[in-house]
């Protein structure tokens, strides 16, 4: 069995709020394969983003910590890594698309000088070869003008273009994955088109796999070869796309499907979860969804239920459990 990119087994995490500890993502697992998009969907708050960044090991502060889990890439644990190690292996094996190029790019240096960097701390290339490169990938991105536009600074530049600039920084040394943290949060729907066919593209150029962070189910529909629903830092379901769109197993993954707006659905009847997402202090003590399910009963707002393997998925809800107490699955 050919062995997966990426596994993340049992992530935990958490952040300190008013001295108290509190678990932000609990028990995730998930593995990708090498050349498939593989989406992380869920409302706003759910886990996705700080999912990805403890991958990279990019949060780091006093009221963060890693409470538990192993992030293997290619079978090497990137917990082993050193700082150097670290900053070579960011960019070179994985890299990462944030959704707001604004704050992730550096206001105060030009385009040209910000790719630049990016090439020269994996490659030892002189700074006139490495601004070649940087416009080659631009151009090759359908930037317009790309000689003019790595004299410019990203206040200069329109969203769309800021977000091509940042893609542009991920795709620069062909890494074997890359994430893509909701990449199309506030571009029109003419540049998002542009911006997912970008992704797309390039997957089917360099067999990379791409993680995508977003909470639109239509994109999902679109792009990806596997899903992970997650809510509130849990895993609730995970499958193939085709599988989850056509038979979702969770309540909060037909929540999200029947959220979506239909043509041959009555628009002033859309539906809507009722609820919203608690907050980390104020989790539940069972199901982290049992407050805003309809099927929540005694046992689910007292009991975590476990992942369940059904068929080629996964879903954590006590409904598939009937029967199953004595095969190891209470």
């Amino acid at each position: 069995m050919e062995q997966p990119l990426l596994e993340v087994k049992n992530l935990t995490t958490s952040f300190k709020i008013k001295k108290k500890w509190v678990n932000a993502v609990e028990n995730v697992n998930f593995s990708v394969k090498q050349g498939e998009i593989f989406g992380i969907v869920g409302e706003s708050g759910c886990g996705k983003s700080v999912t990805a960044l403890s991958i990279l090991k990019l949060i780091s502060s006093p009221t963060f910590r890693m409470d538990g889990g192993t992030i293997l890439f290619k079978g090497i644990p990137v917990s082993c890594l050193t700082s150097r190690e670290l900053s070579r292996f960011r960019g070179k094996k994985i890299s990462m698309v944030f959704q707001d190029p604004m704050t992730s790019l550096n206001p105060s240096m030009t385009i040209g000088n910000q790719l630049i960097e990016v090439i020269r701390v994996h490659d030892k290339i002189d700074k006139r070869t490495a601004l070649e490169m940087a416009v080659q990938i631009l151009a090759k991105l359908g930037l317009p003008s790309p000689e003019k536009r790595i004299r410019e600074f990203p206040h200069q530049l329109s969203g769309g273009m800021r977000q091509r600039i940042v893609i542009a920084m991920a795709f620069i040394q062909n890494p074997p994955l890359i994430i893509a943290d909701e990449p199309t949060t506030a571009l029109d729907v003419t540049t998002q088109a542009q911006i997912l066919d970008l992704l797309k593209e390039h997957r089917n150029t360099t067999n990379s796999s791409i993680i995508l962070i977003t909470h639109d189910m239509g994109v999902v529909a679109e792009m990806t070869d596997r899903i992970m629903v997650m809510y509130a830092g849990t895993v609730m379901e995970e499958g193939s796309t085709r599988d989850i769109f056509k038979d979702p197993c969770h309540p909060y993954t037909v929540g999200l499907l029947g959220s979506i707006p239909r043509k041959d659905r009555d628009i002033d009847k859309l539906y809507t979860i009722g609820g919203s997402v608690p907050t980390l202090q104020a989790m539940p003590k069972g199901c982290r969804f049992c407050t805003r399910c309809q099927y929540a009963d005694d046992r689910c707002r007292q009991e975590k239920p476990p992942l369940l393997k059904i068929g080629d998925r996964t879903v954590s809800c006590f409904r598939y459990y009937k029967g199953k107490e004595d095969n190891g699955h209470k």
